[in-house]
C-alpha cells in the first residue's frame, strides 16, 4: 500500500516532537523508540475512545497485554523533527486485537509496525474477550473498518 493511501485509512494521529533523550549517538531515533512512541500513540487512542488509560480500562474490569510486535523501518527521525504517530485498528480477535502503528514527518513514512494486544482480566492475568463497547466504539471511529479473525457483535 502506498503511503498517502495509508495515511488517509487512519482516524487518529497524536503529535510527538523527538526529543534529545530519544536519539542515540548518530543523532536519528534509536530504534526501540519508536516502540515508545507506539505505546504514546495506544494511550492517547484509548483516551480518544473513552478510556483514558489506566482507569479507563479499569471500569471495564481489563488490561491489555503484548503478545506479538513487529516494526518496519524506513528512514529515520532526527532530534526536534515534528512526527505524527497514527493508531489504527486493524483486527479483532475474540480475545485480542491488532492495532497498526505509522510514524510520518510530513508526508514521509518512517516506521510502520503493528502490536497484537490480548485483553486480559485485571484480576486473574486471564484472556478474556475484547469488551463489546470498545469495540463499537472502535467501529464507529476508524475511517476503514478492522477486519474480524472471529465473529464479533458490534
Amino acid at each position: 500500500m502506498n503511503g498517502t493511501r495509508m495515511k488517509t485509512e487512519i482516524a487518529f494521529f497524536h503529535p510527538y516532537r523527538v526529543r534529545w533523550a530519544d536519539v542515540d549517538p548518530q543523532n536519528i531515533v534509536f530504534n526501540p523508540n519508536y516502540y515508545v512512541f507506539f505505546d504514546d500513540g495506544w494511550n492517547e487512542y484509548l483516551r480518544q475512545m473513552g478510556f483514558p488509560f489506566p482507569r479507563g480500562l479499569g471500569v471495564l474490569g481489563i488490561d491489555f497485554v503484548v503478545a506479538r510486535s513487529e516494526a518496519t523501518f524506513h528512514a529515520s527521525a532526527r532530534f526536534d523533527d515534528e512526527l505524527l504517530i497514527g493508531v489504527r485498528i486493524i483486527e479483532f480477535g475474540r480475545t485480542s486485537l491488532k492495532v497498526q502503528f505509522t510514524v510520518w514527518r510530513d508526508e514521509a513514512l518512517l516506521n510502520e509496525g503493528s502490536i497484537t494486544y490480548v485483553a486480559v482480566d485485571q484480576q486473574t492475568h486471564r484472556p478474556v474477550p475484547v469488551p463489546l463497547d470498545l469495540i463499537r466504539r472502535v467501529i464507529r471511529f476508524e475511517t476503514v473498518a478492522p477486519a474480524e479473525r472471529t465473529r464479533v457483535e458490534a
